[in-house]
């Protein structure tokens, strides 16, 4: 399988902006024949917040419209970060995830708010997992402040997800936390893991990148990219089974223990 990792820089608060700029990354990764196309977190309005009333996609109807359309058009499948909507009147930070045949697999409102960058004060918590199928291969995402929940990892792995894919906004302060964190994931999980950050600024952060792809054993096969662009790996499925077989953590499972 061949991910196209699109580290993008968002334009705060220009939504218009931000999806000429996915309509373009798609087809251009498409054209490099990539079987999977990832974007970040929050890419349609950036952490503009206080104007999502303004900004926020109404029911997500333009985003999911967008996606199943290039999907479709190019063949390829789309994980398609997150981007701010609204629903009910309520504000949720969405993902939406697209099939070759412009099909929507998923959709999936971020389960953990982060309070430092005022998410919760603006929009509503998710309120279920996220696993779908990509060429038959089963799949989970989840987004940013998510990864810094074990548990809700392991919940969409033991629904037999082989890929977790992770979009966020993660600030260059803390980008050694989101190094690490996505690396431990990897290896207790026995998982591929396929996280994409952004580059660029916003009023109130600076964001370097850093997007990666963790291989089941820990083996780390694309990070440190801190510029603007489309990074390209390949995954061997095979080792996901191979590495769960050497080492059976999910059959060693005490969950007389963990239930208590």
């Amino acid at each position: 399988m061949k991910i196209a990792c699109v580290q993008m820089d968002i334009a705060y608060g220009e939504p218009e902006i931000n999806y000429t700029k996915i309509e373009k990354y798609i087809k251009e990764a498409a054209q490099q024949n990539a079987d999977v196309i990832v974007f970040p977190e929050m890419w349609n309005t950036g952490y503009a917040l206080r104007e999502l009333d303004r900004l926020a996609d109404e029911n997500g109807s333009k985003t999911q419209q967008l996606l199943k359309q290039l999907s479709f058009k190019y063949s390829v499948n789309i994980v398609g970060g997150s981007v701010a909507t609204k629903r009910d009147g309520k504000f949720f930070n969405t993902m939406y995830i697209t099939d070759r045949q412009g099909n929507i697999l998923s959709q999936y409102d971020k389960a953990h708010l982060f309070k430092l960058m005022d998410e919760h004060h603006y929009m509503e918590p998710g309120q279920r997992m996220n696993n779908f199928e990509l060429d038959n291969i089963p799949c989970g995402g989840v987004i940013c402040y998510d990864l810094r929940f074990p548990e809700w990892i392991r919940q969409h792995v033991l629904q037999s997800a082989k890929i977790m894919f992770i979009p966020a906004q993660w600030p260059t302060k803390r980008i050694d936390h989101w190094q690490v964190l996505l690396q431990a994931r990897a290896i207790e999980n026995q998982c591929f893991i396929v996280a994409v950050n952004r580059v660029g600024k916003d009023p109130n952060n600076d964001f370097n990148g850093h997007s990666m792809v963790i291989a089941p054993w820990g083996e780390v096969l694309l990070s440190g990219q801190t510029d603007e662009g489309i990074y390209y790996t390949e995954i061997e499925l095979m080792e996901v089974d191979e590495v769960r077989q050497t080492i059976p953590v999910f059959e060693d499972r005490r969950t007389d223990l963990y239930n208590k």
